[in-house]
């Protein structure tokens, strides 16, 4: 939503200086975005790839505890981006706010290096996360124009980058903490973070100006988008919020329980060797970089037969596509008695990614496209809540993991996601309505009456 200009009148986003279009034929402002958020991911993901081995193996903390303090932690990631998003809206602006934040982080992650301080380093990189996470994504619409087509995929090649870090995140630090200890990969965290930092502060050029405080598009807000119109887009975006933080109950086990059951509930040998591991969570993001190209292109296909989904019946089909990759894991647990060959959780990552392909980055997309002006980051915040109530979700389901037993848990995890799944499906008209009023007439009117056939 990166709009310049000031006063009551705001101008187009900025278009690519000289009007250079490279990776993939996108804004070089993407190229910046993807791969500042790629090396954040690599350090959130390369400390959380290690996180539950070490509080059980170094910190000797029992299994349910250890799952409330993931899931707390993992919660309080998402929490914070609803103050800093405000924040960095109507005071720092976005790309100090990006700045700040990711500087906080990186401390945090190399506090990570001392045992005693371990609550504080969780403390300090939820705060600093807080500030970036928001920041970041919502500069994305600013980087095109409303009428762009290369609009929309943007967020699925943003999405790609955030995922690249995901992969290299376990392979390296995981592999680090593993094979040399803990603090080693630890620190290869903050250096990403750092990384990352880096890139963003020389790419500036390349992104969107700030837009004005919402202070000074009060007026500019009304006109364009009327009161009813508007409430109809927050209720639309809250129930979408719901749904998809019981989504992630079931959805944020792969760090936690997932983790558990591949240290000691499957075989993990490999031509005599044993798979590291941490080295099964690098499946995650590796599937999604590999499927994005092939569903984006299939999604353009049937946008061009008129045939693609609408993004709440994409949801949908993401959330049943995870609760039948839990489910393929009770029943294989079931029959293997406690040593599953590791090929079946190969499978249920790539099972899951497909799901989760068809629900994350579209509902992110649909966050941004519907942010009311001036206030993106704080709408982009407002889809990252939905990982806060989630991941809380997700450690409490988790502290079933003991009494539980493997099948019945994944069993009740498919449960989860079937549930939203349900629910995503029945606000299809809702959020078809609310897009509806997002667009430029004629547009709207058309859409509304397609919302209403459905």
């Amino acid at each position: 939503m990166g709009y310049a200009g000031r006063g009551d009148r705001v101008s187009a986003p900025a278009a690519p200086r000289d009007g250079v279009r490279w990776f993939f034929n996108q804004p070089p402002g993407l190229a910046i975005l993807f791969l500042t958020q790629m090396w954040e991911t690599f350090s959130y993901f390369g400390m959380r790839a290690l996180l539950v081995y070490y509080m059980t193996k170094q910190l000797l903390i029992g299994q349910q505890q250890a799952s409330m303090i993931y899931g707390v932690y993992t919660a309080t990631v998402y929490f914070t981006p609803i103050v800093g998003g405000v924040i960095a809206d109507r005071w720092l602006g976005r790309r100090r706010a990006v700045i700040i934040g990711g500087a906080i982080m990186a401390f945090g992650h190399f506090l990570m290096a001392s045992e005693s301080l371990f609550f504080f380093a969780l403390a300090a990189i939820a705060l600093g996360n807080g500030l970036f996470l928001p920041s970041l994504p919502s500069q994305i619409d600013g980087l095109y124009a409303k009428d762009d087509p290369r609009r929309g995929s943007a967020y699925n090649f943003y999405y790609v980058g955030l995922n690249l870090g995901g992969l290299l995140a376990p392979l390296v630090c995981g592999t680090l903490g593993e094979v040399y200890g803990w603090h080693w990969g630890f620190g290869a965290a903050g250096i990403g973070m750092l990384g990352g930092l880096l890139l963003y502060v020389f790419g500036q050029r390349w992104l969107p100006q700030e837009p004005p405080r919402p202070a000074r598009v009060v007026e500019t807000t009304t006109d364009a988008t009327p009161r009813h119109a508007l409430k109809q887009r927050v209720m639309a975006l809250v129930a979408v919020a719901l749904c998809v933080m019981v989504f992630r109950g079931a959805y944020e086990q792969t760090g936690n329980t997932i983790a558990l059951w591949a240290d000691a509930g499957i075989d993990r040998s490999f031509f005599g060797l044993a798979i590291p591991m941490t080295w099964f969570q690098a499946l995650n993001p590796l599937l999604v970089i590999a499927l994005t190209p092939v569903l984006v292109a299939h999604w353009v296909r049937q946008a061009r037969r008129g045939r693609e989904p609408t993004p709440a019946r994409k949801m949908a089909m993401g959330a049943f596509g995870v609760g039948a990759a839990f489910a393929m894991l009770a029943v294989v647990d079931a029959s293997a008695h406690g040593q599953a060959n590791w090929i079946w959780l190969a499978l249920f990552f790539l099972v899951l990614t497909t799901g989760e392909l068809f629900i994350l980055p579209i509902g992110l997309g649909l966050f941004a496209r519907l942010a009311p002006k001036g206030h993106g980051a704080t709408t982009i915040a407002g889809w990252f809540f939905t990982s806060f109530g989630g991941n809380l979700l997700a450690g409490a389901l988790g502290m079933l993991w003991t009494s539980f037993g493997p099948s019945a848990f994944f069993g009740a995890m498919a449960l989860v996601a079937a549930a939203a799944g349900t629910l995503l499906r029945l606000l299809d008209g809702a959020v078809g309505r609310a897009e509806a009023g997002n667009l430029p007439a004629p547009a709207s009117r058309l859409a509304a009456e397609h919302a209403q056939s459905d």
